[in-house]
């Protein structure tokens, strides 16, 4: 799902055994609205709900600026129209960028990722050439200021990347996009980065109503699918072990999955509703902070991005694509999702 804006992520992590660390739960801060609250009310409904990872799709500045100092750890989104200028420029202009657009206005200890553009790869394509040099630049910038091993690099994209996803063992990429997949899982493995993704249940629920039931879609389902020794009871999991065993065949096992948005319509659109999206959400924060891990990977903890804070009634598509929201503009819940 393409999102233009801030967002503030809850993140999920899939991590290799020896790697395994403590599931980290964020949140999407979506700001194509002209309804939501001021950042400091923001931040104040972050607290209180503990939640502490946020993802924002742009530097700007006063964004920026409200969260320094709060303890609040970003993901901090690089705009696709960006990336020719990041990629085409030399090191030390990436370095001036970041200087000037983030590091100017937010201390680098609360920086936990950034995101050089959004599902570029297929759903933009233009940008797709100019998504590994931006990194590359950014990368070298940041191993001049001694940030590199803190603040690490990604490109989000979306699922349709997987040219076949089911069932997950057969899990595989575009053979499209391999000219330009390639380079970015070699430098997620050389720099410890993880692979993100944005994973839509609800999404691959409406456009396969045929062969993918609710139930499934919403962690309910009393049947499970067998996939070799595996087993999977919901569209979640099974998705997420798709990409795994995609970037398995590619040579690059190592490297982590963080789904860097997930989440559920409540209006707007075919079983979009209060009551599934509480029901969606839920599990999928069950599992974040129980450690369940995936049927490929269990026992391992999961980084996860649910989206969204706030409903966006600035964009544009689906009607559904308005109402992904878990908080109204005072701060009370749609629904009553906890976050623990």
């Amino acid at each position: 799902m393409r999102i233009q804006g801030f967002l503030v992520l809850f993140s999920v992590f899939l991590l290799l055994p020896s790697e395994a660390v403590a599931a980290t739960l964020g949140i999407c801060y979506g700001h194509v609205a002209n309804n939501l609250p001021a950042t400091s009310e923001v931040i104040n409904i972050l607290k209180s709900n503990g939640i502490s990872d946020v993802r924002i799709f742009d530097a700007d500045p006063v964004t920026l600026q409200s969260f320094s100092g709060t303890g609040i750890n970003l993901m901090i989104g690089v705009p696709n129209e960006m990336l020719p200028s990041l990629a085409s420029g030399t090191p030390i202009f990436a370095l001036q960028w970041l200087q000037t657009n983030i590091l100017a206005h937010i201390f680098p200890s609360q920086i936990r990722y950034i995101a050089v553009g959004n599902e570029v790869f297929l759903k933009d394509p233009f940008y797709a050439p100019y998504v590994v040099p931006a990194i590359v630049n950014l990368y070298q910038a940041l191993q001049t200021l001694n940030l590199d091993s803190t603040i690490k690099l990604s490109s989000p994209q979306a699922a349709s990347v997987l040219s076949i996803s089911y069932p997950p063992s057969l899990g595989t990429f575009d053979p499209s996009i391999r000219s330009v997949l390639l380079p970015l899982l070699r430098f997620l493995y050389e720099t410890k980065s993880p692979f993100m993704v944005n994973v839509y249940p609800y999404f691959s629920y409406i456009s396969s109503l045929k062969h993918v039931s609710l139930d499934y879609a919403l962690f309910r389902s009393q049947n499970v699918v067998q996939d070799g020794m595996l087993m999977y009871g919901n569209l979640f999991e099974a998705s997420i072990d798709a990409f795994l065993y995609a970037i398995e065949k590619e040579g690059f096992a190592e490297v982590p999955v963080v789904v860097s948005e997930t989440g559920w319509p409540k209006g707007g659109g075919v079983a979009a509703s209060a009551e599934n999206a509480l029901a969606f959400n839920e599990n999928v924060v069950r599992r974040v902070v129980s450690n369940v891990g995936t049927p490929k990977r269990p026992g391992v903890g999961m980084e996860v991005y649910l989206f969204d804070l706030f409903d966006e009634n600035g964009k544009g598509g689906d009607e559904c694509e308005k109402h992904f929201g878990i908080f109204g503009p005072d701060g009370i819940k749609a629904y009553d999702l906890r976050f623990n």
